[in-house]
C-alpha cells in the first residue's frame, strides 16, 4: 500500500501535468525569490536584498552581522561567529530560527522545518553571493513561517563565461579562509564548482585544559546547468545542485555568571571542556524549467536535505542560577576548585530528513485591459528527526587543586532521547497580481496547508514493540489570505499597503496544538529618485494564539515545569512597530564617493490574554525582542581603486523571559545588555583582477551579554582583525 507521501506525490504529478503550464521570461542560473531592488520595490510589501557588493563592503561571514542591516529583523547572538543563528523577524521568536521560513535558493533549508523546526544546521553564510529578506503579504508564496518573513540565502551563481575566484584571509586566534570558485557556461551548458573553509581557534579561553575553543568547517558546492538553443520553439532548463558540509567545533551550551562575566566575558568553565559539537549536510536539487510561450511556463523542484550531527554538551543552567544568587558551593563547582558530580553529558545524535517536490506555473494574460500575473503552486514535502541520544555520567574531581573528569557510566537512550519526529504536508497557492492601471497594482494571494506531524517515543532502547512506545500527534489545516497594493503617487513615490492570515505550525511534540495565527498589516511608503532611496513601513500584527518552539536552548515555562521539547501555546499578543531605511550616495571632489545608509526597527509588543495554563499573563513582554535596532554604514571609495567603510549597529536590552516586565519582578538576571558594535574595513585594487582587503570587527572592544541562553551570560565576538586578498580570474 503507497504511503500518504507516495500518495500526495502521485496526486501532485497529476496537479502538475494538468496545470495550464505557465509565465514569465526567467532564468533559474541565479535561484531567488525578490532579484533586485527594483524588484522588491514594485513588491505589495517590505522587501530587501543584501546584494553581493553590500557583503563585499565588510566581507562578512557571520549572518547575524549582515541581517542586523535589515529593518524587522532581530538576531540573538550565541558563540560569537553566527554558526547556529537565531533570528527572528517583525517579533517572531528568534530561538534557532524556528519561527522564519529560512531558504537557499528558494529551497528550504532547515533541517526539518515542520516536524522539528529549531534550525541546528544553517547554510556556510562566508559563500552566500547575497540575502533576500521579505515580509509582508507576498510572504504567502513561501512557507510554512508566514506570520513574520522569510530570508532566502543566494548562493554563487554559475557566470556566464569562464571565470573564477580564490580569497584568502588570516586572522587573529589562528583564524583562516578559503573560499574559491570556478566555473563556465557555452550557449547549453554551464557549471561551477566551489569551496569555502575555514577554521579558528576561538576567542574564548577554557581554564585548565590546553583544549582551543573554536572550529573548523569545510564546504563544497557543484552546480550544472543544461539548457535547450535560446531559439527553440519551447525552452527547457534543467539546473542541479550538490552541496555537502562538515563542521568540527568546541562548542558549548555553558555560559557564564555575571559575576564572572565582568571580569572576563571570554573565559569558559571546565566543566565545559568535552563540549563538540560535529555535524555533516548533505543538500540536492533539480529544476527543471520549460517555457511554452512567452506568458507560459511551467517549473518542477525536486529537494532532498539530509543533515546528521552530535552536539556532546551538559546542562549545567542549575549550577549557574545558583551562583548567580550567591550559592558559594556552585560558585566553586563551576571555578573547577570542588568537586561536582555525578553529572551529564548528552550525545545529542540526531539525523533529520527534509524532501519534497514543488510545482509551479506562471501565466501572464491581459484580461479587462488589466495585465495579470498569475502563480499556481503546489508543494509535497516530508520530513523527520530521529534522535537517539545516549548519556554519559561523568565526576568533576580535584587531583592536586586542578579539576580533571573521571567516566562513570553511560546510560542508554529511552523517552525523550529515544524518538523520531515526524512530518508530512501538502501546501498550495495561487496569487494574482494585477497591473489595474499604470499606477496601482493589486496582488491577491491565497495559501493552503495540510500538515501531519507525529512523534514516537520509545521506553526501550531496542525500538522493538510498539507496546514499549509513547506517541504524540497533530493535524493541522488552514486557509491562509493576503492582500498587497502599491500605488505609485510620483514618479519618486510609491505607497504600499497590505493584510494577511499568517501561521505558524506547531512541531510534533503535543498532541492538538493550535499553529500560530495571526493577522498581519502593514502600510508605508517608498522614496526613489536614483540617489536618495529611502522607506517607511509601519505594521501592526495580531496574534490569536502565540506559539514557542521549546528546546534545552530556548526552554518554555509551562505551570511550575521547564519543557525543553515541543511546543507550547503562550496566550494571545499583540506586536507593532516601524521600520526606517534611507541610503544616500554622496558625489564629492576628486571623484570620491560617500555612501550612506541608515535603518532602525522600533518594536512595542505585550500579551494580550492569559495563557491557558496560566504560565503567560496579559500584559506579560514577549521574550527576546529588543524595543530598537538600528544600524549605520557609511563609506569613502576612490573607484574602483580603493575604499573604506565602518559599520555601526545597535541592539537594545531584551528580557529573555515572559515574566521580566511584571511589577515586582527582579530582573537582574532576566535581561541582556544593550550593547553598539563599531566594525571597519577597507580595500584597495593592485591590480584589476587582485585586491587586498583588512577589516576590524568590534573595534572598540565592547563586550556585553548579548544572551542569556543557553545556559548563562554569552558575549559578542571581541575586536578581531583580519587581512586577506581576493583574485578574480
Amino acid at each position: 500500500m503507497p504511503t500518504p507521501f507516495s500518495r500526495n506525490l502521485l496526486a501532485l504529478a497529476v496537479i502538475s501535468a494538468s496545470l495550464p503550464a505557465m509565465a514569465q521570461e526567467q532564468s533559474l542560473s541565479e535561484l531567488v525569490i525578490i532579484g533586485d531592488d527594483a524588484s522588491a520595490s514594485a513588491l505589495p510589501g517590505s522587501a530587501h536584498v543584501v546584494s553581493n557588493d553590500d557583503l563585499e563592503t565588510m566581507k562578512y561571514t557571520d549572518i547575524h552581522k549582515a541581517v542586523r542591516e535589515v529593518p524587522g529583523v532581530y538576531l540573538k547572538e550565541e558563540d560569537g561567529y553566527g554558526l547556529r543563528p537565531n533570528i527572528g523577524i517583525r517579533g517572531s521568536g528568534s530561538g534557532r530560527s524556528s519561527k522564519i521560513t529560512l531558504m537557499e535558493d528558494s529551497v528550504m533549508i532547515a533541517p526539518a522545518p515542520y516536524s522539528a523546526p529549531a534550525a541546528y544546521y544553517s547554510p556556510t553564510f562566508g559563500r552566500m553571493n547575497g540575502i533576500e529578506v521579505l515580509k509582508g503579504p507576498d510572504l504567502l508564496r513561501y512557507g510554512p513561517y508566514t506570520v513574520g518573513g522569510a530570508i532566502n540565502l543566494r548562493s554563487t551563481p554559475i557566470p556566464s563565461s569562464e571565470a573564477g575566484h580564490v580569497t584568502a584571509e588570516i586572522s587573529e586566534n589562528a583564524g583562516k579562509r578559503i573560499h574559491s570558485w570556478y566555473g563556465n557556461s557555452t550557449d547549453t551548458a554551464a557549471f561551477v564548482i566551489e569551496t569555502f573553509q575555514e577554521e579558528t581557534n576561538g576567542f574564548k579561553e577554557l581554564r585548565q585544559s590546553n583544549r582551543d575553543t573554536g572550529f573548523e568547517k569545510q564546504d563544497y558546492v557543484a552546480k550544472a546547468r543544461f539548457n535547450s538553443d535560446a531559439s527553440a520553439d519551447v525552452y527547457h532548463q534543467l539546473d542541479l545542485k550538490f552541496q555537502y558540509s562538515e563542521e568540527l567545533s568546541n562548542e558549548t551550551y555553558l555560559g557564564l555568571t555575571d559575576e564572572d562575566f565582568r571580569r572576563d566575558p571570554n573565559k569558559r568553565y571546565f566543566l565545559s571542556r568535552l563540549d563538540n559539537m560535529d555535524n555533516r549536510h548533505k543538500g540536492y536539487s533539480a529544476r527543471h524549467l520549460v517555457e511554452l510561450t512567452e506568458d507560459l511556463s511551467l517549473t518542477t523542484t525536486l529537494y532532498r536535505n539530509e543533515f546528521k550531527r552530535n552536539w556532546f554538551k551538559g546542562n549545567f543552567n542549575s549550577l549557574i542560577e545558583a551562583a548567580n544568587n550567591g550559592d558559594q558551593t556552585a560558585y566553586n563547582q563551576l571555578q573547577g576548585t570542588e568537586p561536582v558530580g555525578p553529572f551529564t553529558l548528552t550525545n545529542g545524535a540526531r539525523e533529520y530528513l527534509s524532501q519534497g517536490i514543488e510545482v509551479k506555473a506562471d501565466y501572464g494574460l491581459t484580461l479587462a485591459g488589466m495585465r495579470h500575473d498569475i502563480t499556481l503552486a503546489a508543494r509535497v514535502h516530508e520530513d523527520e528527526a530521529d534522535r537517539f541520544q545516549p548519556k554519559d555520567r561523568y565526576e568533576q574531581v580535584i587531583n592536586n587543586g586542578r579539576p580533571a573528569f573521571e567516566f562513570v557510566e553511560q546510560i542508554a537512550p529511552t523517552g525523550g532521547d529515544n524518538r523520531i519526529d515526524e512530518a508530512e504536508a501538502l501546501n498550495l497557492f495561487v496569487a494574482d497580481r494585477i497591473a489595474i492601471n499604470p499606477d496601482l497594482t493589486v496582488t491577491a494571494l491565497l495559501r493552503y496547508e495540510d500538515i501531519e506531524t507525529s512523534q514516537t517515543r520509545w521506553s526501550t532502547t531496542q525500538r522493538t514493540s510498539a507496546s514499549d512506545t509513547e506517541t504524540a500527534s497533530n493535524d493541522t489545516s488552514e486557509l491562509l489570505p493576503g492582500l498587497g497594493a502599491t500605488y505609485r503617487l510620483s514618479p519618486t513615490v510609491t505607497l504600499i499597503g497590505g493584510v494577511h492570515r499568517g501561521m505558524a505550525p506547531a512541531g510534533s511534540g503535543g498532541t492538538n496544538v493550535e499553529p500560530e495565527l495571526s493577522t498581519n498589516f502593514e502600510a508605508g511608503a517608498r522614496y526613489n529618485d536614483g540617489a536618495l532611496r529611502a522607506e517607511a513601513i509601519a505594521f501592526y500584527s495580531n496574534y490569536e494564539n502565540t506559539v514557542r518552539n521549546c528546546s534545552i536552548a530556548n526552554p518554555c515555562s509551562v505551570g511550575n515545569q521547564t519543557i525543553d521539547s515541543g511546543t507550547v501555546s503562550e496566550g494571545e499578543s499583540e506586536i507593532q512597530g516601524l521600520e526606517l531605511l534611507a541610503s544616500y550616495e554622496f558625489t564629492l571632489a576628486n571623484g570620491l564617493t560617500a555612501p550612506l545608509q541608515a535603518t532602525w526597527t522600533y518594536t512595542d509588543s505585550e500579551v494580550t490574554k492569559d495563557s491557558d495554563d496560566g504560565s503567560v499573563l496579559k500584559g506579560d513582554n514577549l521574550a527576546d525582542l529588543p524595543e530598537n535596532v538600528a544600524a549605520v554604514r557609511a563609506g569613502l571609495r576612490g573607484g574602483d581603486l580603493w575604499d573604506a567603510y565602518v559599520n555601526v549597529s545597535y541592539v537594545d536590552e531584551t528580557c529573555t523571559d515572559n515574566t521580566c516586565g511584571r511589577s515586582g519582578t527582579d530582573n537582574t538576571f532576566r535581561k541582556t545588555d544593550d550593547y553598539t558594535v563599531v566594525d571597519l574595513s577597507g580595500s584597495y585594487a593592485l591590480n584589476p583582477s587582485t585586491r587586498v582587503y583588512a577589516k576590524v570587527d568590534n573595534v572598540l572592544d565592547d563586550q556585553e551579554i548579548v544572551s542569556r541562553s543557553p545556559h548563562g551570560a554569552r558575549p559578542n565576538l571581541p575586536r578581531t582583525a583580519y587581512v586577506g586578498i581576493s583574485v578574480d580570474f
